[in-house]
């Protein structure tokens, strides 16, 4: 059978009393060994230096009303015991010294004496566990009377394990529910590993406060989820500032550096005024760095800094400042390839990779197609102000596409969006028929026969990442085929020299090599990058 061992503070006015007096008032801690059903083996009694002659009578009458209990005194002198940094490390010492053996004994913290910063205390280092026990709360008979009348008045123990109250946890399933409902935008979805990382994201949302890494193609819903992550954390409280995004594909240069950190006026050329930059307005509130693995290294160092210090340094200062920030970030590269290559910091990786959620691209989630399909519809209605809906054939036709093999997404959520607001806006009286349907199937199988992008899209994604969706139509092909010259040339002098043949003709001297070194360098690029064939997004997953 475990030992019963009660754990509190010496009242020093509830508990004091002088004579015979004494005997006719309510006293918590002697009371405490008096409980009826509850007897204490050992009472371990946190005692003031100041107040030592009150404790030793207080152990005292317990050695006549309980015998049987053991009473240890443990210094707990506090200049100010209203000081909550002050009493809180003190007793959190107290509980990091004192040996607790929860198999052989049974802890009960009593929160009836103390000053209210010390109930306060006791009642977080029991909820958070640094104590392994329960509370115990004792009031006073409900009428004072003579001597031969009962004054040891009433106990109630609280146990902090909720899970124990049926209606606090169906309270609190319900409100995960509702989280992970939200997070989802409302769409019931199906795909059953899909679900099992919304659970945990919530979990992660609620209890963390450290960054969050996002994975997975363009278009999968990783901006979308950050902002959900955002909204679910603001209608928790745990973050009251703005829901800062930026696209790392589009910064470059002094603008990355001046966009995220800001600067000073005159740090730059055109520097005219002050910039506050992207983190610090994003104190208090959340930062999206959305396909960060573009960010280049300089960036990447101050971004860990600021991750870490909540301090940075804008551009052209030499005083930092300081935003307290949540990170999510975002990237449809492997990071920990980007690592093994040199083109991102393995710190910074490390750092980002504490809770990393990797979404699924739409094809493999293909049961969930027709949900999305619903909400995108819903979307539309409140975006346009007009209503589209299906009829039941047409439904069928374009579920029973949209689910099949030849349905390729390769685009995703951002293709499912874009098909569906099509149909709604082309639809007759707001009706999507069989006809509607099967023109938007026929324009998404040319889509995806050739959508701009085909091969030389994965190309273009192997050099640039995301930011290749950055580059113009017009220059897609081009850098596309400089990038083919590249990777079958031995050197940059070979490859200017095929891309250069013909206007090379009519010039008496020339440098193909820097004409070449030139060109790529207007894309962010150089002829060692092109040459390196790395993993496509896709098949870095």
């Amino acid at each position: 059978m475990r030992r019963r061992v009660a754990i509190g503070v010496l009242g020093t006015t509830l508990d004091s009393g002088k004579g015979e007096e004494r005997w006719l008032k309510w006293r918590p801690t002697v009371a405490l060994c008096q409980q009826e059903k509850l007897f204490i083996d050992r009472l371990e009694l946190l005692v003031d230096s100041g107040a030592q002659a009150l404790a030793d009578r207080v152990i005292e009458d317990i050695g006549q009303v309980a015998p049987g209990t053991e009473v240890r005194c443990h210094d707990l002198t506090l200049k100010d015991p209203w000081d909550f940094s002050e009493v809180y490390t003190s007793l959190r010492d107290f509980a990091h010294r004192y040996e607790f053996d929860p198999e052989r004994e049974d802890y009960l913290v009593n929160i009836t004496t103390g000053t209210h910063v010390v109930q306060i205390c006791w009642f977080l280092l029991t909820e958070s566990r640094f104590i392994p026990g329960r509370l115990l709360q004792l009031s006073p008979p409900r009428r004072a009377g003579r001597r031969d009348e009962d004054f040891t008045g009433h106990h109630a123990i609280i146990d902090l394990d909720l899970s124990r109250y049926d209606a606090i946890a169906t309270r609190f399933a319900a409100e995960r529910r509702e989280a992970t409902a939200f997070l989802k935008s409302g769409i019931a979805t199906r795909n059953a590993a899909f679900n099992d990382m919304i659970d945990e994201i919530e979990k992660v949302a609620i209890r963390s406060r450290a960054p969050v890494l996002l994975t997975g193609p363009t278009g999968a819903g990783k901006s979308h989820l950050a902002r959900r992550i955002y909204e679910l954390k603001k209608a928790q409280r745990q973050v009251s500032g703005a829901f800062v995004e930026v696209n790392c594909a589009t910064l470059r240069g002094d603008q990355a550096m001046s966009s995220l950190f800001g600067h000073v006026r005159g740090a730059f050329t055109g520097a005219q005024t002050e910039r506050a930059g992207l983190m610090r307005s994003a104190d208090n509130g959340m930062l999206f760095l959305d396909e960060i693995g573009e960010l280049g290294l300089d960036e990447q160092a101050m971004c860990l800094r600021a991750i870490e210090e909540k301090r940075f340094l804008p551009m052209g200062s030499d005083r930092d400042v300081f935003s307290d920030f949540q990170l999510i970030a975002g990237t449809n590269r492997n990071l920990a390839i980007s690592v093994r290559e040199g083109r991102f910091r393995e710190d910074l990786f490390a750092r980002l990779n504490l809770w990393t959620f990797a979404l699924p691209p739409l094809a493999d989630r293909r049961e969930d197609i027709e949900p999305n399909l619903d909400f995108e519809l819903r979307r539309f209605a409140e975006r346009e102000g007009r209503n589209a809906t299906f009829n039941r054939e047409a439904r069928l036709r374009y579920l029973g596409f949209a689910l099949s093999p030849v349905a390729r997404w390769t685009a995703n959520f951002r293709d499912l969006a874009a098909s569906v607001t099509r149909m709604s806006t082309l639809a007759p009286e707001g009706r999507i028929n069989q006809a509607t349907v099967a023109a938007e199937i026929a324009r998404l199988e040319r889509l995806w026969a050739d959508d701009g992008r085909g091969v030389d899209a994965e190309l273009l994604a192997e050099v640039f990442g995301a930011a290749a969706e950055t580059i113009d139509p017009f220059d897609r092909v081009q850098v596309a085929e400089v990038i083919r010259i590249c990777r079958q040339s031995p050197t940059a002098s070979a490859a200017g020299r095929m891309l250069f043949a013909v206007s090379r003709l009519h010039k008496t001297s020339s440098n193909d090599a820097d004409r070449l070194r030139k060109y790529l360098a207007r894309f962010g690029t150089d002829f060692d990058a092109v040459q390196v064939q790395r993993s496509a997004p896709r098949g870095s997953r």
